[in-house]
């Protein structure tokens, strides 16, 4: 004769377990989606800086390319025309992305 502790789950104790999974989903969902929309709403709401920022910034030896700066406007402001000769990793003079880093001889500041 054994004797069985567990009790038998039934179709009602089933169905609370059903319910009960449903509601903490849509907790989850609606939790999630309010984090979401608190952490948007708490970026900054000033606009992207656009235009001639990069006039102001100084000319070093070793220099890092801006977003909207080619090798001409970095050429013309910091007076080095040689820019793609004492660069050899510079392949394509064209190919030129924010970040590269690169070496200039400035001739004023």
């Amino acid at each position: 004769m054994s004797i069985n502790c567990k009790p038998r789950p039934s179709r009602s104790s089933a169905a609370m377990v059903d319910s009960a999974s449903c509601y903490c989903a849509v907790l989850l969902v609606v939790l999630i989606l309010l984090g979401s929309v608190r952490e948007y709403s708490s970026l900054p709401t000033e606009a992207p800086v656009k235009g001639n920022h990069f006039l102001t910034r100084p000319c070093d030896e070793i220099y890092v390319v801006g977003e909207g700066e080619t090798l001409h406007t970095i050429s013309d402001k910091c007076g080095d025309p040689y820019i793609v000769e004492q660069n050899p990793h510079i392949h394509d003079p064209d190919d030129v992305f924010p970040g590269l880093v690169i070496k200039i001889t400035p001739s004023r500041s």
